[in-house]
């Protein structure tokens, strides 16, 4: 199975950040976007989930209030993310809702245990697992880094 298949959804993103390969995490719609007639092409993704670009449509510039050099028609995917699990969970190919929480900030590992780009409640099933060592905690918790992957 290639990038290209039937979980690809087209949107529009501005200019400077359509590049194939970039990753991006859908935030939802702005202000600036009422009235917009392309409005129902920018917002047919789901807030919070990340996506990656596996297509760039350069025909047309499209001129958009929100990215100032204008916006192409991308082809995205959604994408993996990267996260801590517990190591007792870390089984390829099964599934884990992810829970994060924690509020250590200076954590070296906050942003793996928070990961921006998961959906709270929705399960995800784990790509791919670095069986290097366990990841530290200030909570004592033996955590291992994987790669959840929506369905």
């Amino acid at each position: 199975m290639t990038d290209k298949d039937e979980h690809t959804k087209i949107t529009l993103i501005g200019k400077a950040l359509a590049q194939e390969g970039i990753e991006f995490v859908y935030k939802g719609e702005v202000h600036a976007c009422e009235g917009c007639r392309l409005k129902k092409v920018c917002h047919n993704l789901s807030p919070h989930q990340r996506y990656r670009i596996v297509g760039v449509r350069t025909n047309t510039l499209h001129s958009c209030p929100v990215h100032m050099d204008g916006a192409y028609t991308v082809e995205v995917v959604e994408a993996a993310v990267p996260a801590a699990v517990p190591a007792e969970r870390t089984i390829l190919n099964s599934t884990v809702v992810h829970k994060g929480g924690c509020t250590h900030r200076d954590c070296v590992n906050f942003e793996l245990c928070n990961p921006e780009g998961i959906v709270p409640g929705e399960g995800y099933r784990i790509a791919e697992i670095d069986n290097g060592t366990i990841l530290s905690c200030k909570l004592g918790k033996r955590m291992k880094r994987v790669l959840l992957s929506p369905f």
